[in-house]
C-alpha cells in the first residue's frame, strides 16, 4: 500500500480507535458476545441493509466489500457461501474481521488497503459492496472507479454513502453552524469537521450518480433512526420515522451494473 496522506491517516487513526458500529459495547473485545452485540445492534438499527447487501444471491459469486469495519456485513456474505473478500484502511477493524470470520470457521480474506488503489485484478468481483465508506476517503470518485475497474462486465455494485439534503445535515447545520453563531457555515464543512473522520463528504443525489459516469444507477434514499435521534442513543420510535418522507433520509445507497 503506498504512504498515506495526512488526511488518510487522520481518517485510519479515528477508525482504528472506534471501529464502525462498536461504540459503547460493554463486551469484551473479540469475544463472542462483543460480536453478538454488535451484530444485533446493526440489525435493529438498519435492517434495510439486507435488501442491498443481498447476501444469498452471490452464494458462490466473488465479493468484495470495501470497509469491512467489525465485520458483521462480511461474515453474512461469507455465511451465505459466497467467495467474500474484504479491505480496509483501518488495521484494527480487519482485525475485528478476521476474527469474527475465524471464530465462525468461515472462509474469507481481509486486507488492509486504500481504496482509492485497491489491491486486486481488473474484472476480479462479481459484486462490491460498500456501506458507508467511500464518502471518507480523500478521493471518492477515484474510489468509484477503482468500484468499476474491480468489477467483471456485468457485476453489479451497491454504494451507500451519506446524503447532503437529510435531517441529519439540518441538524448538523443547527448544533455547528448556527448553534455555534456560524449561520454562514457550508454543511460540506461541517461534514468535513464533525460527521465522523475528519474529511466527510455529503451528497445530492445528482452528485452520487456523477460518481459512476457513463453507469446508469439507481439511486435509493433511506430514512435511518439517526434522522429522527434526541440523543447519542436515543431514537424515536419506529411510527414517528414512518411519518418522515425517505427522501429527507441520510443514507443514499447507489446500485448499479458494469457494461
Amino acid at each position: 500500500m503506498k504512504a498515506l496522506t495526512e488526511q488518510k491517516r487522520r481518517v485510519r487513526d479515528f477508525w482504528n480507535e472506534q471501529p464502525c458500529g462498536t461504540r459503547d459495547n460493554p463486551h469484551p473485545p473479540d469475544s463472542p458476545a462483543y460480536f453478538e452485540w454488535v451484530e444485533q445492534a446493526r440489525d435493529t438499527r438498519e435492517p434495510f441493509i439486507a435488501r442491498f447487501a443481498r447476501w444469498p444471491a452471490w452464494r458462490g459469486r466473488r465479493v468484495l466489500e470495501m470497509g469491512v469495519g467489525a465485520g458483521t456485513d462480511f461474515v453474512k456474505f461469507a455465511r451465505a457461501g459466497a467467495h467474500v473478500t474484504g479491505v480496509d484502511l483501518s488495521e484494527r477493524s480487519a482485525a475485528l474481521a478476521r476474527t469474527r470470520v475465524r471464530g465462525e470457521r468461515r472462509r474469507a480474506q481481509v486486507a488492509i488497503s486504500d481504496v482509492e488503489n485497491l489491491p486486486f485484478p481488473d474484472a476480479t468481483f462479481d459484486f462490491v459492496y460498500s456501506w458507508g465508506v467511500i464518502h471518507h476517503t480523500q478521493d471518492t470518485p477515484a474510489a468509484a472507479r477503482e468500484i468499476v475497474r474491480v468489477l467483471r462486465p456485468g457485476g453489479q455494485f451497491a454504494v451507500m454513502i451519506y446524503h447532503r439534503r437529510s435531517l441529519l445535515c439540518l441538524q448538523a447545520y443547527l448544533v455547528y453552524g448556527l448553534g455555534r453563531g456560524r449561520p454562514f457555515r457550508s454543511i460540506d464543512d461541517i461534514a468535513r469537521e464533525h460527521l465522523e473522520s475528519y474529511g466527510t463528504k455529503v451528497y445530492t443525489r445528482r452528485a452520487a450518480a456523477a460518481l459512476f459516469p457513463g453507469i446508469p444507477v439507481t439511486i435509493t434514499n433511506v430514512l435511518t433512526p439517526y434522522d429522527v435521534r434526541i440523543g447519542r442513543t436515543r431514537f424515536l420510535p419506529a411510527a414517528v420515522r414512518r411519518l418522515i418522507p425517505d427522501y429527507l433520509g441520510y443514507f443514499l445507497v447507489i446500485e448499479g451494473q458494469k457494461p
